[in-house]
């Protein structure tokens, strides 16, 4: 386990950048908070770094959206929180997406966890004191 040291939001892209070196290796990152913790903010700031040229917003009605980066790289945003069964989650083809070998940020992935391939990383973000974040990476862990 690696932990990023609590930053204000305004700090947010170093821990992006920090958070990119340790997960390079894989290409399904799980995102792990409570509502509200600013998962969807990281990911815009990971984005960012990594070139994203569209606006990224949550798919949280669309469940997936997809991001092109300037060197021509896909990425793919999932918000699991309304999937209602795995079932909706094969509808949409999220096995297609996790096999594409392109990066794939899951925000809610408890609701996938069946679905998941063997090999990820998970990063929790906590509402620590003052409004600041404390990030954790892991392993392949239970989610």
């Amino acid at each position: 386990m690696y932990s990023i040291a609590p930053f204000e939001l305004d700090d947010i892209t170093s821990a992006a950048r920090e958070v990119i070196t340790l997960c390079k290796e894989d290409s399904i990152w799980l995102l792990e908070g409570e509502m509200g913790a600013g998962k969807t903010t990281f990911v815009k700031a990971i984005g960012k770094e990594l070139g994203v040229v569209n606006t990224i917003q949550s798919p949280t009605f669309s469940i997936v959206n997809q991001y092109l980066t300037s060197a021509g790289d896909t990425i793919y945003h999932f918000d699991c929180y309304r999937l209602k069964s795995i079932a909706e989650a094969f509808d949409i083809g999220v096995e297609e997406y996790l096999d594409s070998g392109a990066l794939c940020l899951i925000e809610w992935p408890d609701k996938i966890a069946e679905l998941l391939p063997p090999r990820f990383k998970k990063i929790t973000i906590k509402e620590v004191a003052n409004g600041k974040r404390a990030i954790t990476v892991t392993d392949n862990v239970d989610i």
